[in-house]
């Protein structure tokens, strides 16, 4: 197992062919801005449990949306044209971050894998303009939203949380479509969930997933704090669904 020295200048990953079979690469090291830009760059993102070294994943197959696979459901195009939320970018971070970090389930004991220390670590991004947010509004209440970093033309998303039905699923459609028009090429979703897979999300081997990851920073990155630019129409816009 490779082990990283935190505080150390030397910010180097081992190849990511070299993780094990569940994707795990390396452990411990820090999450200052420049370690956590540096693993995102060689396709690679911590994940870890309360209590537990930083542990740092590069997973084979990798979960990815193509941006212009997106899929809208009938049920959420109904959403979208309904208009039910106001949905915002980067104008709610540490709200965003903090809310995907509460408990998803009443159970007892059942905590999350968004620490303190991950929570600063982002936050640092967004001042730095690397990393993201989109926010998802009724009524003035954040009812959902979700966070990444960009680099290049690709989106890593890290999570997301919801308390309105949809609300997060908004989000996500209008984050894709911007960046879509923006020319971004590639969102990483890490990690394989139903959720993402019912909105064109797929499963990509590693090394195809570094393939696009290397075109996608051959592009100009795009910091500071984003705002929609994009013509509201193009939102219902679905490749693979009929409109009803």
């Amino acid at each position: 197992m490779f082990v990283l020295k935190p505080d150390s200048a030397d910010l180097r990953f081992p190849p990511v062919e070299l993780a094990s079979p569940e994707g795990l690469l390396a452990v411990g090291g820090d999450l200052r801005a420049e370690r956590l830009l540096e693993a995102y760059r060689h396709g690679i993102f911590p994940w870890f449990n309360p209590g537990q070294p930083i542990l740092w994943w590069s997973p084979d197959p990798r979960a990815v949306l193509l941006p212009p696979k997106l899929r809208i459901s009938r049920s959420l195009g109904k959403t979208l044209r309904q208009k039910k939320f106001v949905i915002t970018l980067d104008q709610a971070f540490r709200d965003v971050i903090s809310s995907c970090a509460q408990p998803r389930s009443a159970r007892i004991g059942h905590g999350t894998w968004i620490t303190l220390e991950m929570i600063e670590a982002y936050c640092v991004l967004h001042e730095r303009g690397m990393a993201h947010s989109v926010e998802s509004w009724s009524d003035g209440e954040l009812v959902g939203g979700l966070y990444g970093v960009a680099l290049g033309s690709a989106f890593f998303g890290e999570s997301m949380f919801t308390r309105a039905t949809d609300a997060s699923k908004v989000a996500f459609v209008y984050l894709v479509r911007q960046l879509e028009q923006w020319g971004f090429s590639l969102i990483d979703c890490q990690l394989p969930s139903g959720h993402l897979f019912s909105l064109g999300a797929e499963e990509i081997r590693r090394r195809d997933f570094m393939d696009h990851l290397e075109r996608a920073l051959r592009q100009p990155d795009r910091p500071g704090h984003w705002r929609f630019e994009m013509n509201p129409a193009i939102l219902t816009n679905n490749r693979s669904l009929p409109e009803p």
